[in-house]
């Protein structure tokens, strides 16, 4: 079995891989935690662990999952970034800026979709891909919607925090539906003002937009419905990336 981990600024994403991705778990990052704590929590998942391959954007845990593999399951783990092979050229002023869970999604939508899309993911930012003949050619980042919730629910005293949920109406009658107007169809349509722009600006009038990441279910419904949205777009760029390192 292959594991698959994806290190959020938000949660950690892990899942199973044999022959396809057979069970994912999602839990909160914690920065302040050890390797020896991290296995504690981890030990069942990865008990049956053959291989693992991680694409992390939180750099205090880098080394931490390193030792767990290293400590417990005797792995060399393949972690996304310089010296891995991707088969994806990175076009941008300075490569090594694109994050490692941008790397991944862009390789699980060429391989699984298109190699001419847009990439979206919505996590703690909500980033917008351009890839063109396999290649990145730009990024757009914009605060994330649970980011966006969360600033402005802590900037207002008379706020309190909500569960998302996208009213029938745009105009809300009551303090929870006004807010998940705003921040449900303000995000959405913030996300398709976006991919038109992109399309307009590359004459990409045609291409894929693929949507993944955790919020990406709380706008479906609000969206474009010929965009593909799949929640674990990142975890099968990993399965491609780490076949493709595997010695």
């Amino acid at each position: 079995m292959i594991i698959l981990i994806d290190i959020g600024n938000t949660n950690i994403v892990i899942g199973e891989y044999k022959d396809e991705i057979t069970k994912t778990y999602r839990f909160l990052t914690d920065k302040l935690k050890s390797a020896d704590e991290y296995y504690i929590y981890l030990k069942d998942i990865l008990k049956d662990a053959k291989g693992i391959i991680i694409s992390s954007v939180v750099p205090e845990l880098n080394n931490v999952f390193k030792e767990l593999s290293n400590k417990y399951l005797s792995l060399d783990p393949i972690v996304v970034g310089p010296g891995v092979k991707t088969g994806l050229k990175i076009v941008t002023d300075n490569p090594k800026e694109v994050g490692a869970d941008l790397v991944a999604g862009s390789v699980g939508a060429i391989k699984e979709y298109s190699n001419t899309c847009i990439v979206i993911d919505m996590g703690t930012a909500t980033t917008f891909t351009l890839v063109k003949d396999s290649e990145i050619k730009g990024v757009v980042i914009a605060a994330g919607l649970i980011t966006q919730k969360n600033a402005l629910i802590g900037g207002a005293s008379q706020l309190t925090q909500i569960e998302f949920k996208a009213p029938k109406r745009i105009v809300g009658t009551n303090t929870i539906d006004s807010l998940n107007s705003g921040l449900l169809y303000g995000h959405a349509y913030m996300m398709e003002g976006i991919i038109n722009k992109m399309k307009e600006e590359n004459n990409l009038s045609n291409c894929k937009v693929v949507i993944t990441g955790g919020a990406s279910l709380l706008v479906k419904e609000l969206l474009n419905k010929e965009y593909i949205i799949d929640e674990f777009l990142l975890l099968k760029g990993l399965v491609h990336l780490y076949n493709k390192n595997i010695k």
